[in-house]
């Protein structure tokens, strides 16, 4: 394959206009959500000194997903997708912008990010499904793995790119400066949002109001394995791996010595290993359970790997890796969960998918923090790694049970016939 056919097969979808406009603008958006994550967690470790208070933040941040985010997909597929999403950009930029004014002030409390946090939390339970299930809407089946991967190795450039000048700006101006321009980033999602030519969509005929829909999402999935097992799978690794927020200003701090340039640096550095994950994700295109179980077991070994890193450089290098195996495992999880549902049920279905990636963190935030409280920033990321392999377990029994069946109807049908 030709570098320009490899280039061609990986930005597939930015082909499409109105995914154009609407990846540049979440690229600078997110450049700034990841500078606030990143001044946010700061912050609370230098109003507090506790990693459980930083947790408590976290999954305060979280708990509105765990708590609304399944009926935020059934608003999802009641609505115009774009329009409300345009609503929900527009008040993440007002959260951010308080959060500016308080810092800047220097009349901020632990209390007042707290009560921020879950503004925030309120409005991504909302925002969250309806941009996964409007991807579909703007790039159609085809492009939807390619566009769901380049969106995932977008997030993660942005992760990269915001806790590194983060880290910078905290050191050298203060906290305040990073929610300040994340509030301004705001604009060009909104922008982007506004300036697409919707005769290039195909928005999904909205559900009516019916009782019981959010009962039936859930039903729906419990039913069809192939999007039961996944959610099982992300449920579990939601809760004790994906707590980085958490685990890494501490590892910066106590496992290094470093400070908030450090902490900066490592969150980077994943971000750069996921970046390349999202890019090859993008370019090969996989979905189904095997890709996914692949990947998460790679996850759980990279985050072995940084469990037991001995100095910083090598550090640097695991957390690239597990970067990378993370996107892998999210975004072919995220394709398979799209391609698989029903158009009149994606909403819900993603919903979940939110709830389990996010809406777990206030349960295993706290408890991570808790963790690394009590027994250190290492064995934070030890039992994010055993819940990779266990998750890896559950979807190779589930696989091992299918085979088995499937052969032996296979050996009733021969008999059968015979």
């Amino acid at each position: 394959m030709s570098l320009r056919s490899l280039s061609r097969r990986t930005f597939a979808s930015l082909r499409n206009h109105n995914y154009r406009r609407y990846f540049i603008g979440q690229t600078v958006s997110l450049v700034g959500t990841w500078m606030q994550a990143t001044a946010q967690s700061w912050l609370v470790l230098v109003l507090t000194h506790s990693a459980t208070d930083i947790g408590v933040v976290v999954a305060l941040q979280t708990l509105p997903m765990l708590l609304l985010g399944p009926y935020g997909g059934v608003v999802a597929d009641r609505v115009d997708k774009r329009r409300f999403q345009i609503v929900l950009q527009l008040i993440m930029g007002v959260q951010a912008a308080v959060m500016a004014i308080l810092t800047l002030t220097h009349t901020v409390s632990y209390l007042e990010v707290c009560v921020l946090a879950v503004v925030l939390g309120l409005n991504n339970s909302f925002e969250y499904p309806a941009r996964q299930a409007f991807m579909l809407e703007m790039v159609g089946t085809q492009d939807l793995p390619n566009a769901i991967s380049l969106n995932s190795a977008m997030i993660n450039a942005a992760r990269t790119l915001g806790p590194a000048i983060a880290g910078v700006l905290i050191a050298t101006v203060g906290e305040g400066w990073c929610f300040a321009i994340n509030a301004l980033s705001f604009v060009a999602v909104v922008g982007s949002l506004l300036g697409m030519d919707t005769t290039r969509l195909s928005p999904t005929t909205p559900a009516a109001r019916t009782p019981g829909q959010l009962r039936e999402g859930v039903r729906y999935v419990v039913r069809t394995p192939q999007l039961a097992v996944p959610l099982l799978m992300m449920t579990l690794v939601g809760v004790f791996a994906y707590e980085f927020q958490v685990t890494l200003p501490l590892v910066a701090s106590s496992v290094f010595g470093g400070g908030a340039e450090t902490y900066g640096a490592l969150t980077a550095a994943m971000g750069f290993g996921a970046v390349l994950g999202g890019l090859t994700t993008a370019t090969r295109g996989r979905t189904g359970l095997g890709p996914i179980t692949s990947a998460v077991t790679a996850f759980g070994i990279f985050l072995v790997v940084a469990a037991l890193a001995p100095m910083l450089s090598i550090e640097y290098l695991a957390l690239a890796a597990v970067g990378f195996a993370g996107v892998l495992f999210q975004a072919v999880g995220n394709a398979t969960m799209q391609l698989v549902a029903e158009p009149q049920m994606r909403g819900r279905v993603m919903a979940l998918w939110s709830v389990a990636f996010f809406g777990s963190t206030p349960i295993g935030g706290p408890l991570i923090g808790w963790v690394t409280s009590v027994a250190g920033a290492r064995t934070g990321l030890a039992v994010g790694a055993v819940s990779c392999l266990v998750a890896a377990a559950i979807a190779l029994g589930y696989r091992s049970v299918s085979r088995t069946r499937a052969a032996g109807l296979d050996s009733a049908s021969e008999s059968d016939a015979s």
